[in-house]
């Protein structure tokens, strides 16, 4: 290895000569180059792959392995799908609990997150056929739903438009939950 001093332009300076001098003995000062150049690589000697000696197995070795990536990500698909159908079941029984306390008729507030809490009353306790799950039909004070009561041509229970909605017990409270009084009610 060889190292060089240039200036700006890339005029030479001074040369490195001694290999075990320090790089202090060179003049370093601002706008120099410290050029290396490697006097020991042979052109093209790292670019021929063929020439390093690679660890291969036959497919059939491979799946003769227990400690694979292949039988790892085997056994992760099939523990995933186990989880996944014991999430869902739980979440099931969650929501049946769930729904045990809330009635057909019964006032209520909703709380989704990330939308305002809205009131109304029950009209639909139960499983529907347009997601899996149980769901609560909520007929609101205000027109902060999205439907009539029906979802996908069925209809779940009876309301004006955009008065009805659909949520998970999770995000229904019953309770003594009056219909609130808008100011511009009592003028």
């Amino acid at each position: 290895m060889e190292l060089q001093l240039q200036d700006d332009k890339n005029d030479l300076i001074a040369k490195l000569v001694d290999d075990n001098s320090l790089l202090s003995s060179f003049p370093l000062t601002s706008a120099k180059v410290l050029h290396v150049i490697d006097s020991f690589h042979q052109a093209g000697e790292f670019e021929d792959v063929s020439k390093v000696k690679k660890f291969e197995l036959s497919e059939e070795e491979y799946s003769k392995r227990a400690e694979t990536l292949r039988a790892f990500k085997e056994k992760m698909k099939l523990q995933g799908g186990d989880q996944k159908q014991q999430l869902a079941e739980k979440k099931l029984k969650e929501e049946e609990e769930l729904i045990k306390n809330i009635g057909v008729g019964n006032r209520c507030e909703v709380h989704v997150a990330g939308k305002p809490n809205r009131r109304g009353t029950v009209m639909y306790v139960g499983q529907t056929e347009f997601k899996p799950g149980f769901w609560v039909g909520v007929k609101y004070d205000e027109p902060f739903g999205k439907n009539d009561g029906s979802v996908g041509g069925k209809r779940y229970f009876e309301c004006a438009p955009k008065y009805g909605g659909f949520v998970k017990p999770h995000d229904v409270v019953v309770g003594d939950f009056p219909e609130e009084m808008d100011d511009l009610d009592e003028i």
